[in-house]
């Protein structure tokens, strides 16, 4: 079980996750053709040329989602119970097919659990960058965290 029970999280711990992606043209069309999103940012080429970006966007949801799923590994994977919410979502550069990202994760906040004495609720502040180190995706997630099993 690679995930971090509550217990031995502490709020300043940063996680620098070892997985980078590339994105490809296929990541982009196929998750934006399986989530019903035909805007021409993502799938016209031919439209983004005359635009100040030049070339199609990356979709900021496939962004989010897979800035979210690398963290997991390192961070939750077998002690979350529920994923509880994604705040103040920001996109502040573009990301484009070709690009390489890697991501970090901070706790920023730990509390117990009102109504689940065996978790407790962390917030994680994610930060994905291309391979500029410019940021492109960043998110706070809070979620219900197992905490170790008493023995």
């Amino acid at each position: 079980m690679p995930g971090v029970w509550f217990d031995e999280l502490e709020v300043g711990m940063l996680f620098e996750h070892p997985i980078r992606r590339t994105i490809t043209e296929t990541d982009n069309v196929l998750f934006s053709c399986m989530t019903h999103n035909p805007a021409l940012l993502h799938l016209d080429e031919e439209y983004m040329k005359g635009t100040p970006f030049g070339q199609r966007l990356v979709n900021s949801a496939f962004t989010l989602g897979l800035m979210v799923g690398i963290s997991v590994g390192d961070t939750t994977l077998g002690t979350a119970v529920a994923n509880l919410g994604w705040d103040e979502v920001r996109f502040p550069n573009p990301l484009f097919h070709g690009d390489t990202i890697h991501v970090t994760s901070e706790v920023i906040d730990l509390r117990e659990s009102k109504s689940r004495p065996e978790a407790g609720i962390v917030t994680f502040l994610h930060k994905c960058y291309n391979q500029k180190d410019e940021l492109v995706a960043s998110c706070k997630r809070s979620g219900l965290q197992m905490k170790r099993p008493a023995s």
